[in-house]
């Protein structure tokens, strides 16, 4: 599990660098290390302490949970929990939270609409 969870930090980290247009070694002169370390970190070759996660999260301006989103090797997850495994429930939250009242009222009353379809086929 560590392994494959290394490679989910890594693919988020690289996600996050490159969306912010920043280069490996600037994300490794703000947390201290080498770019060849921010690389290892991206591969997923070497794990990243939390207190690097701390760091990482707070110059990429990101939650230390996006980190966590999407991984889904967890040995008890929501997915575990119910069958709504698709949805990222964290993006759902951050995009519903960004609009105003007027785009909120809609969606609503679409989600009310549809509810009340019968699934066919």
């Amino acid at each position: 599990m560590e392994e494959t969870f290394n490679a989910h930090l890594g693919r988020k980290l690289r996600m996050r660098r490159l969306s912010l247009g920043l280069t490996q070694t600037k994300v490794a002169n703000a947390i201290n290390v080498t770019f060849q370390q921010i690389q290892k970190y991206e591969k997923g070759t070497n794990g990243v302490s939390s207190s690097r996660l701390i760091q990482l999260s707070n110059f990429l301006k990101v939650p230390i949970t996006y980190f966590f989103e999407d991984f889904s090797d967890n040995l008890y997850t929501e997915k575990n929990a119910n069958d709504n495994s698709d949805l990222n429930y964290s993006f759902l939250i951050k995009t519903f939270s960004k609009l105003d009242e007027n785009q909120k009222v809609k969606i609503l009353q679409l989600l009310k609409n549809t509810s009340n379809l019968k699934e066919t086929g």
